[in-house]
């Protein structure tokens, strides 16, 4: 497992402490793959209802706080697979 990878994991994991309501992806290009859903975040690459698909850097910034989900999807840094508002759900509770 990448150390960007592992970061994200307890990242995502502290942001989201009382799990996911469905399941989504974050396709971290060149890294891997993360999945979140009732039972917690863990590397993975299963189906999912929503995908979110970012390079390292804008996922690390997402992450962080540096970057707006929302403005990295409208300017085509973060492309979304799937339900949508899935992914805005998700993207509030990162945000």
């Amino acid at each position: 497992m990448s150390e960007i990878i592992t970061r994200a994991i307890t990242a995502l994991s502290e942001r989201l402490s009382d799990g996911f309501e469905g399941t989504a992806k974050f396709e971290i290009t060149g890294e891997g793959s993360i999945m979140v859903d009732e039972d917690g975040v863990r590397e993975g690459d299963d189906e999912a209802d929503v995908t979110m698909i970012a390079s390292a850097e804008t996922f690390q910034g997402i992450i962080e706080g540096d970057v707006n989900p929302t403005m990295a999807f409208m300017t085509g840094k973060l492309k979304v697979e799937g339900n949508m508002g899935m992914a805005m759900k998700l993207g509030a509770a990162l945000g």
